[in-house]
C-alpha cells in the first residue's frame, strides 16, 4: 500500500507543466460554480491573517523545495507548488509541531484557543490522517463497549490506557513501538475489527486523534475530551454532544456516559449523524484541491509574490 501512494503520488509530481496548466484552468472554472461564502468560510478559517507581510526569513522557494520530515509531508505540498511560479516563497514547518512561529507559516497542527493566526493550516500527512470508512454495522448491531488502540507517549493516553486496559467493556491497549512488557501493550486491531465497537475512544496524542476521522465517518459513537487542537479537519468547530461525546480529562464521567447510550441508543443516532455531516465537507476530492490551492493564493497575494 505504500510503495502504490509513493508511486503514485511520485508520478504525479513529475507529470509536464501542461497538465498542471490544464489543471489550474479546470480548478478555476470549478470555483466560479461554487457559493463565495462555502470558499470563503474554509479559508479565513485555515488562514486568519488578512493583512499583507514580509516574507519571512524561513521561507523556500518552490525551485528549492525539498523533501526534509516526512514523505507524506513532503508529497501534499509539493502536489500544489507546481501552480506557482519557481521563485515563489512559502515559509512551512512539517511534522507534530503545535508551536506557534513568528511569521505566518503553514502547519498541520495548532492549538485551538489563543492567538494562532500565524499557524495557517494546510492539509498535510493526509493520507495518514484523512481515511474514512463504509460501515456497514448499524449502531445497535454493535457491541455494547468501547474500543482504542493507539501510541501512548502523552500523559493523557497514558493515563487512559492504564486505568482501563482491563475493565470489562472496554477493548483498549497501546501499541507502542517498541513494544513495552507492560500489561497495556496489546496487539494491533484493524479498523475493521474497531467498528464492530459501538464506542470509540478518540484521544489526542501528540497533537489531534488520528483516528477521529474514520470514527466519525463511522456508525460508531466517538467519546473525547474536549480537543485542544485543531488541522485541516477543523476540531475547533466540533460541539460536545453534537458531533461527539465529551467526557472529563480524567476520564472519571467516561462509563457514566457509555452506559447512558447503551440504555438510550437513539440518543446516539443524532450525534452520529452530525459527525457525518462534519465528514461530508471532506470527502469532495475537487473542493478540497481548490481549497488547498487557494490557501497558498493567499499566501502568496499576502507576500506581495503575485
Amino acid at each position: 500500500m505504500n510503495l502504490w501512494y509513493y508511486i503514485k503520488n511520485y508520478s504525479y509530481n513529475a507529470l509536464p507543466n501542461v497538465y498542471f496548466r490544464w489543471r489550474y484552468r479546470f480548478l478555476k472554472r470549478y470555483e466560479k460554480k461554487l457559493s463565495d461564502k462555502e470558499v470563503s468560510d474554509r479559508i479565513n478559517y485555515y488562514f486568519k491573517v488578512e493583512n499583507s507581510f514580509p516574507i519571512p526569513p524561513e521561507a523556500v522557494a518552490v525551485k528549492d523545495y525539498k523533501k526534509t520530515k516526512g514523505t507524506g509531508y513532503y508529497l501534499d505540498l509539493k502536489e500544489f507548488l507546481h501552480y506557482f511560479s519557481k521563485d515563489t516563497k512559502f515559509a512551512y514547518v512539517f511534522g507534530d509541531s503545535t508551536k506557534i512561529y513568528p511569521h505566518p507559516t503553514l502547519i498541520k497542527a495548532r492549538p485551538i484557543k489563543g492567538d494562532n493566526k500565524n499557524s495557517i493550516l494546510f492539509k498535510l500527512n493526509k493520507r495518514r490522517h484523512f481515511r474514512w470508512v463504509q460501515d456497514s454495522l448499524s449502531f445497535s448491531e454493535k457491541k455494547d463497549a468501547l474500543v482504542w488502540r493507539g501510541s501512548a507517549y502523552r500523559k493523557l493516553r497514558q493515563n487512559f490506557v492504564q486505568r482501563y486496559y482491563d475493565h470489562p467493556i472496554y477493548d483498549v491497549g497501546q501499541t507502542n513501538r517498541p513494544k513495552e512488557n507492560v500489561p497495556w501493550q496489546k496487539p494491533f486491531m484493524s479498523i475493521a475489527n474497531q467498528l464492530k465497537f459501538k464506542f470509540i475512544f478518540c484521544p489526542e496524542g501528540n497533537d489531534v486523534a488520528t483516528n477521529l476521522k474514520w470514527a466519525m465517518s463511522s456508525n460508531s459513537l466517538c467519546l473525547m475530551p474536549k480537543p485542544k487542537y485543531e488541522t485541516w479537519f477543523m476540531e475547533g468547530k466540533l460541539k460536545p454532544n453534537v458531533h461527539y461525546v465529551e467526557v472529563k480529562d480524567d476520564f472519571s464521567d467516561l462509563e457514566e456516559k457509555i452506559n447512558l447510550y447503551i440504555e438510550h441508543p437513539a440518543k446516539a443516532l443524532p450525534i452520529i449523524n452530525n459527525a457525518k455531516n462534519h465528514v461530508k465537507r471532506f470527502q469532495n476530492k475537487t473542493f478540497e484541491e481548490l481549497l488547498c490551492l487557494k490557501v497558498l493564493e493567499k499566501y502568496a497575494l499576502l507576500t506581495e509574490q503575485i
